[in-house]
């Protein structure tokens, strides 16, 4: 790990060090977190395939994706060089769209250096990753988060977490991507628990299922 990498979470005790650290410094963290109790580590594999079921996710319900996801990875379509030697047809018959297909074999070719982006600084990982078709900095702040760790991430554009930010701070209207992005830099160097505690307020305070589940 590099001072540019930053912190990495790892364990369920690296999430509780950060919502201590956020309910040290902002009551109302603290009173969220009284609510919603310990915060899911919610850590993901990286690399072709992570990024591959998020694009599968774009725009349909949660049931389809899991139904569409589980028809590729029983034809055993889940890997770049599977997906570049799959004919269209192949493609669509187990569920993806003609815009799926394009962007899915534009990850494929993208060559991407999984490895690499794990020593690699955040803005540098969204911006590689942004770099593919299909790919928006929300898929790319969410991959660094989950998939990498990063504990200093957020993902603003996030409509969960403006309405939580909304909530909890008893804000007049939902804040926008930059505004959201500039009262994360108070909560850095701990941002990405900071969205876990807003993703957990938000489905207390409302009774749904948060984006991040």
């Amino acid at each position: 790990m590099t001072s540019e990498v930053g912190r990495i979470i790892e364990t369920a005790d690296c999430v509780a060090e950060g919502a201590a650290w956020l309910a040290a410094r902002d009551p109302r963290f603290a009173a969220a977190l009284d609510r919603t109790g310990p915060l899911p580590l919610r850590r993901r594999p990286d690399g072709f395939a992570q990024l591959l079921s998020a694009i599968v996710s774009q725009q349909v319900s949660t049931a389809s994706a899991d139904a569409i996801w589980g028809r590729m990875r029983a034809a055993r379509l889940t890997g770049p060089r599977r997906i570049a030697r799959a004919s269209d047809d192949d493609l669509r018959a187990v569920g993806l769209s003609r815009q799926k297909i394009r962007y899915a074999r534009a990850l494929s070719a993208a060559r991407i250096d999984y490895a690499g982006l794990r020593a690699a600084p955040t803005d540098q990982v969204v911006a590689t990753l942004t770099e593919v078709p299909g790919i928006g900095v929300w898929t790319a702040e969410i991959y660094a988060m989950f998939s990498l760790g990063r504990a200093d991430v957020f993902a603003p554009g996030d409509l969960a977490l403006q309405e939580a930010a909304r909530l909890l701070f008893d804000l007049p209207e939902r804040p926008k991507d930059r505004a959201l992005r500039q009262m994360a830099d108070d909560w850095s160097p701990w941002r990405a628990v900071a969205a876990r505690l807003l993703w957990a307020y938000y489905r207390v305070a409302t009774s749904r299922q948060g984006i991040a589940d």
